[in-house]
């Protein structure tokens, strides 16, 4: 090898070992930035929702065997913050203790209060399970509901969670909806309460009572009751933040 040739040969060298150093930099450089943004917006705790005592509460009733979607549905709904970003709900979940309670789903959900520390509720959701037995049979539960009663404005029931509320006495006369098929046993079980024809009806309202055949029918009484609590601009905002319009369209 001559020296001209050398010269050339170390020349690439240098240009090689040059770039990989650039490139280097850049890597680092962009690993830096990535991690400034994330520190800047905080990825991990910006949804994160604190209790403010100022705000109006939502809780959501739980126990073992609920269906998951009547308790989503309605955190799905009062969580959404104003077009602005701003809080507008404490959303709770509420159970008897603080173990775990597992959906029918399978899915583990810790309870936020237990039925001895729950704090001031503006409203109260009741979901529903397949099979109610328990549920309707623990006092501890049916005592929960009426003593929130007296100072909620508003108590919802979805689907089967009609039965706790005719158990619990606290909306006899006053008309009311469970799942479909099943009006005609919960006006058995509870002659007082006004059950309605489940078959043609999807949501009512009477007084500070609502309910819904439950399911994915428990967005409509948390809308509902959203719109009563906020305002029809707002609801529909929500909505559009759930994209429902694409639901409601959806074509196969």
């Amino acid at each position: 090898m001559n020296g001209k040739t050398g010269i050339i040969i170390f020349t690439i060298f240098m240009i090689i070992l040059g770039s990989c150093h650039s490139d280097e930099s850049k890597t680092n450089s962009k690993i830096e930035n990535v991690s400034n943004t994330e520190s800047k917006t905080d990825t991990l705790t910006k949804h994160l929702k604190p209790f403010k005592v100022d705000l109006p509460t939502i809780g959501l009733l739980m126990y073992s065997g609920v269906l998951q979607s009547e308790v989503i549905a309605t955190s799905d709904v009062f969580a959404k913050p104003t077009e602005d970003g701003k809080q507008l709900f404490n959303v709770i979940t509420i159970a008897e203790t603080e173990n775990p309670i597992i959906t029918e789903e399978g899915i583990k959900i810790v309870p936020d209060y237990t039925f001895k520390n729950c704090p001031k509720l503006e409203a109260l959701f009741v979901p529903s399970a397949y099979d109610m037995s328990s549920q309707v049979n623990n006092s501890k539960i049916i005592n929960f509901i009426r003593e929130k009663n007296k100072e909620a404005k508003y108590v919802v029931s979805n689907c089967a969670g009609a039965q706790l509320i005719g158990k619990s006495g606290i909306a006899d006369g006053y008309k009311i909806v469970t799942w479909i098929g099943g009006g005609e046993q919960l006006q058995k079980n509870f002659p007082k309460l006004k059950v309605q024809n489940d078959s043609l009806v999807t949501f009512v309202e009477d007084g500070k009572f609502s309910s819904s055949n439950g399911n994915l029918a428990s967005y409509i009484s948390a809308l509902n009751l959203i719109e009563k609590m906020t305002s029809p601009k707002h609801r529909k905002f929500v909505e559009s933040y759930l994209y429902l319009e694409r639901l409601q369209n959806w074509k196969e």
